[in-house]
């Protein structure tokens, strides 16, 4: 075979292995990091731009570690953790590990029902459930018809939920001294410290670091299956290609939504500041339309609905591994949509601000990471585990930065807020 062709066969290949990351870079793009991105521009304007840089970078080395775990081992973060702790302390990690799912099903059927009532009217609560409902529907798509065909329905969402979110900046582009100006790393204040801890925790999310070593460790089944069916051997080289395939899926997936997490806070730090009413996604969404126009504000509410059908599939395809990885029980993905809608429905009938309830759920969510990450980066090391695959000296120094920052941030936040009181 010429060597151009077989280098043509062999990117074909690189790229029908991406998937994964697409995936769980929806859960970096969920209704959750709406409420902060647009509340921090709209307060502060491109003051916290390097928080969402810096959580970006972050995030694509936590989520290749979570990914490579699945992929070398052929088990899921949660497994892993769920042979090692003893049942008491499996059960109490269980416990966070679903609060922490339970924030994140609260953010994205919030999402869904707000983008509901600016799209058609529809009601809060009603839309909360028709969001629930949808999102079951997105879930038999991977129970009936597989894996890959789930990852490209979620990719489409992830398209329309990007042009939505960064249609504002071909309208208005920011100043782009204010933009590199955000990027030095700086706060003022508690607030600003409760929104950078609330976009980290939008950005850097635990279930998506729980469900990616999921994906990985699936994808390296079905790779396996395949090869096995047509004759070639499972072998080093295939762990190999999987892995440098993984690279390939985990930058160009976080990019994309890093990319639109900056485009929001863009958007609003141009056209929201010193506007009434931009404390909520709503009051954001007429801004928006009062300042860019009403095709803007559309595509802007049609890509919150994208963003909240979407994510809150992965959030309970998430929270189904992760009690099946510590707890060994498998509960029916679609039973679990159905048990874990009816919080953030009850809570949507109190009349408390949805967009409040979003950041607030973006917090919660601050402080589930390090249960996740600090584990990650323990076992990623450990040559029992992954053999050659191992972290490296530098790999391991950047991940222990990376969740001694989250940690910092995080006390930080809490001695600030009760101190502020």
């Amino acid at each position: 075979m010429p060597r151009s062709s077989s280098t043509s066969v062999a990117r074909t290949r690189l790229v029908g292995l991406l998937g994964p990351a697409f995936v769980a870079a929806i859960a970096y793009v969920d209704p959750g990091n709406v409420a902060a991105n647009l509340t921090a521009g709209a307060r502060y304007g491109y003051l916290l731009v390097w928080v969402l840089v810096a959580a970006n970078v972050m995030a694509v080395l936590v989520q290749y570690l979570s990914a490579k775990l699945g992929v070398v081992t052929g088990r899921s973060l949660p497994e892993v953790l769920g042979e090692r702790l003893r049942r008491p302390a499996r059960l109490a990690y269980w416990a966070q590990a679903e609060v922490v799912a339970g924030a994140t099903d609260l953010a994205e059927v919030i999402g869904g029902a707000i983008a509901l009532h600016l799209l058609f009217g529809v009601p809060l609560v009603l839309g909360g459930l028709i969001t629930g409902l949808v999102s079951l529907a997105v879930l038999s798509v991977q129970q009936r018809r597989g894996q890959r065909m789930f990852e490209r329905l979620i990719a489409s969402f992830l398209l329309v939920l990007t042009v939505g979110f960064c249609a504002g900046l071909l309208f208005s582009p920011p100043d782009a001294g204010a933009v590199l100006g955000g990027l030095v790393p700086r706060l003022q204040g508690t607030d600003s410290l409760l929104l950078a801890a609330s976009m980290l925790g939008a950005t850097v999310m635990p279930h998506a670091i729980y469900l990616h070593s999921a994906l990985a460790r699936d994808r390296r089944r079905h790779d396996a299956a395949v090869r096995v069916r047509q004759g070639v051997s499972v072998s080093e080289a295939s762990t190999d290609r999987l892995l440098a395939a993984t690279r390939w899926d985990v930058v160009c997936a976080l990019v994309l939504a890093g990319g639109v997490n900056v485009a929001m806070l863009l958007v609003a730090a141009s056209n929201l500041p010193g506007r009434a009413g931009t404390d909520s996604i709503e009051g954001a969404h007429a801004a928006i339309s009062g300042s860019l126009g009403a095709g803007v504000a559309l595509l802007f509410a049609i890509g919150l609905l994208a963003s909240g059908l979407a994510s809150s599939s992965v959030g309970a395809y998430a929270g189904a591994e992760i009690m099946a990885g510590l707890l060994r029980v498998r509960v029916p993905l679609l039973g679990r949509r159905l048990v874990t809608l009816v919080p953030a429905v009850g809570l949507l009938a109190t009349g408390i601000s949805p967009t409040w309830l979003l950041v607030l759920s973006q917090v919660v969510l601050s402080f589930g990471i390090p249960f996740a990450a600090i584990p990650l980066v323990t076992l990623t090391r450990r040559v029992s585990l992954l053999g050659k695959h191992r972290n490296a000296l530098a790999t391991q120094l950047m991940a222990w930065v990376v969740a001694g920052v989250i940690v910092v941030l995080n006390v930080a936040l809490l001695t600030l807020t009760i101190t502020s009181r």
